[in-house]
């Protein structure tokens, strides 16, 4: 079970310093909106749920530049960074919107979005099935989800590691690709592609892997995990754990990132019997430059 309140209290104090540690958000959101470019769809009104500073809710207003923005994000801090980003001239405009608010309860209208982007955020959801519940009430027939999100095996090196240090749960869980896609299909998503791919970021060393998670409020929130705070001879445990993996004089830190993509039917209440897509990035491509 994910802190909620401990999750936002880490990104709220992340949000100042967000921007420059986050290369690799910023990289998966970049692939993550390079799918709309075979996607033909005009949306009015766009969701960017966790959007934090607004890196990918300005690319989407690039875009699509006749639709409003609506940028969401449980951490006001965040939502604070994104509205300097802003120009002059859109510091009056009414296309973009802050709200605060959280993915399991949306505060938005039924059938009142287009399209809901969402770049790795899912993965502090404990109830997907809520989340895309919600979802699929906000989104007007014919509407559609894109998002990201981290598998399984993100941080599997560190995950293991600290088993063999003290045993107790220093890496957040994360939900299988397929149990992500039955999730969609019973909330009546039709038609869910979902693919993934491993990313493996490198580092010098263990505290550059444990700082760059601090700087993002990538903490560990769940209910499980150590109390108190981790000493010296912790780290250095850890430190001799994860040099079994270095390889090229670097360690590396992997991430299973799981995409997907999906839309609401015509008629809402109507469920597909379809089941869920796995298919490679080449073939996601093809298949959605026929749209």
């Amino acid at each position: 079970m994910i802190n909620k309140k401990l999750a936002r209290l880490s990104f709220e104090r992340a949000a100042s310093g967000y921007d420059a540690a986050a290369v690799l958000q910023r990289e998966i959101g970049e692939r993550l909106l390079d799918r709309l470019d075979y996607i033909n769809f005009q949306p009015k009104n766009i969701l960017d749920v966790g959007s934090g500073t607004g890196t990918c809710s300005y690319q989407l207003a690039t875009k699509y530049n006749k639709s409003k923005i609506f940028m969401m994000d449980f951490a006001t801090s965040m939502l604070q960074q994104a509205k300097k980003k802003r120009t002059w001239t859109e510091r009056w405009s009414s296309r973009y919107q802050f709200i605060g608010g959280d993915a399991a309860a949306l505060p938005f209208a039924d059938n009142s979005m287009d399209m809901i982007f969402s770049n790795l955020a899912m993965q502090w959801c404990d109830d997907l099935a809520q989340v895309f519940s919600e979802f699929k009430r906000v989104l007007k027939p014919d509407g559609m989800l894109l998002f990201s999100t981290f598998g399984p095996d993100t941080l599997k090196e560190l995950n293991q590691c600290w088993q063999q240090v003290d045993g107790y749960q220093h890496v957040n869980n994360f939900i299988d690709l397929h149990e992500i896609g039955d999730a969609l299909l019973k909330v009546g998503f039709s038609d869910p592609v979902m693919d993934m791919e491993m990313i493996t970021v490198t580092y010098p060393d263990v505290i550059s892997i444990m700082r760059d998670l601090k700087q993002i409020g990538a903490h560990n929130v769940n209910q499980h995990r150590a109390k108190g705070l981790t000493g010296k001879s912790t780290i250095k445990k850890l430190h001799t754990e994860y040099e079994v993996y270095r390889n090229d004089d670097v360690l590396p830190v992997s991430h299973e990132v799981i995409y997907g993509h999906a839309w609401i039917p015509e008629n809402k209440d109507q469920m597909q019997e379809c089941g869920v897509q796995q298919v490679s990035l080449d073939d996601l491509q093809k298949t959605l430059q026929q749209f």
